[in-house]
């Protein structure tokens, strides 16, 4: 089979017809607008930080344990596969994987969560939403603008949920939200390669840490139907290698069918354009009936059984602990911050009051590593820990 890519198809975005960036700028010479979003994403400070964020195992913990890093190269490598084949744009797909998980806090879900609490009467936390704060004014790499000057198709995908409240406030990227309009087919797919990555690495992590077992997983129809044909073609097979086999296959199988679905649900939609793939009552980028629900099947189930797992409660429970009480004595007392922060705060109070010191001791926190937090929250409250 050719591996040469076939044209673009109608429907797919072209950096040519891009809505173009927050500030302009001469386009690139060698490269394509979403060549340019994708390699200032990996050149991000925040980028090079997933490496030591959780994606369900506190960092520490082991190091072979999936990491925010890690999942988003996984999640951009499964939505090249699924771009390449439907003829849409790979590298655009790829700029929104890997920036999707820029603003996520320390310690994953559990973080976010203690920060979304500590935020409640300050406008609130969401990941998808300081991801687009990152990119957009946080980043500090170019003399020209704030943040990465990213195209406006790479900040929609970063943002897949917005609530009515924060999309009025975005302006033309919020505009989808409020029209209830879809976003680029290349952003409807990573927003299922990242649900692809998530499940079945966190049981592939599941099954490393002891919290799961392969015998359980097999009252699961996805997993057990390439359980059957593993061990009927390598009866001898186990350990590492037998589990890797069987994930490998889930994630080919769960791929094909949303390949085959979407191009399905493309030539009957025929869309001519990507306003037309914006226009559509629902999304077309999608999973056959039978395997979405065996896919919410796993989905529960992992629930739980990992992440509601006494274990990983313990690790929630602590991350709550660290968030909370570092939210708390930086915004009671921004002296403690570090002179650049205290520095942000003040300017941030000054124009927008509790809430402008609230949002800036929340981007600190969710800036950082679960490493840096856990030390930064001894340096605070261990007395025997130099400061």
């Amino acid at each position: 089979m050719s591996t040469v890519p076939s044209p673009l198809a109608p429907y797919a975005s072209c950096d040519t017809r891009s809505k173009g960036r927050q500030y302009a700028e001469d386009g690139p010479r060698y490269r394509s607008e979403y060549q340019r979003d994708r390699d200032r994403i990996v050149h991000s400070t925040a980028f090079r930080r997933l490496v030591y964020k959780t994606q369900v195992f506190v960092n520490h913990e082991g190091d072979l344990f999936r990491t925010r890093l890690t999942h988003s190269i996984e999640v951009a490598q499964i939505a090249r596969t699924i771009a390449r084949a439907l003829r849409l744009n790979e590298t655009l797909c790829e700029a929104i994987c890997l920036a999707h998980d820029l603003g996520h806090t320390p310690f994953g879900h559990a973080g976010q969560d203690a920060l979304n609490a500590c935020m409640r009467d300050y406008g609130g936390f969401e990941h998808n939403l300081q991801s687009l704060r990152v990119v957009d004014e946080l980043e500090e790499r170019y003399a020209a603008f704030p943040g990465l000057n990213l195209t406006f198709e790479t900040r929609e995908g970063i943002l897949k949920h917005c609530s009515l409240n924060n999309a009025r406030k975005l302006g033309e990227l919020g505009e989808r939200f409020i029209q209830r309009r879809q976003p680029t087919l290349e952003a409807q797919i990573a927003n299922l390669a990242d649900e692809i990555a998530y499940n079945n690495h966190d049981l592939d992590d599941g099954l490393r840490a002891g919290l799961i077992t392969i015998d359980e997983l097999k009252q699961l129809a996805i997993f057990k139907r390439q359980y059957d044909v593993v061990t009927a073609t390598y009866p001898a097979l186990n350990g590492r290698r037998l589990t890797h086999e069987i994930i490998r296959r889930m994630i080919a199988f769960v791929v094909t069918d949303l390949i085959e679905t979407t191009a399905a649900q493309l030539q009957a939609a025929s869309p001519a354009d990507v306003e037309a793939v914006r226009s559509a009552p629902a999304p077309l980028v999608k999973f056959s009936e039978p395997v979405q629900a065996e896919h919410k099947e796993l989905k529960r189930y992992l629930l739980e059984h990992v992440y509601r797992h006494y274990r990983v409660l313990r690790m929630t429970n602590k991350a709550d602990a660290v968030v909370s009480s570092l939210f708390q004595t930086f915004f009671s007392r921004p002296e403690l911050l570090p002179t650049e922060h205290q520095q942000i705060v003040t300017q941030m109070e000054a124009s927008a009051g509790d809430i402008g010191r609230a949002r800036a001791v929340a981007d600190y926190i969710a800036g950082m590593t679960d490493r840096y937090a856990i030390v930064e929250h001894e340096r605070i409250f261990d007395p025997a820990k130099r400061s």
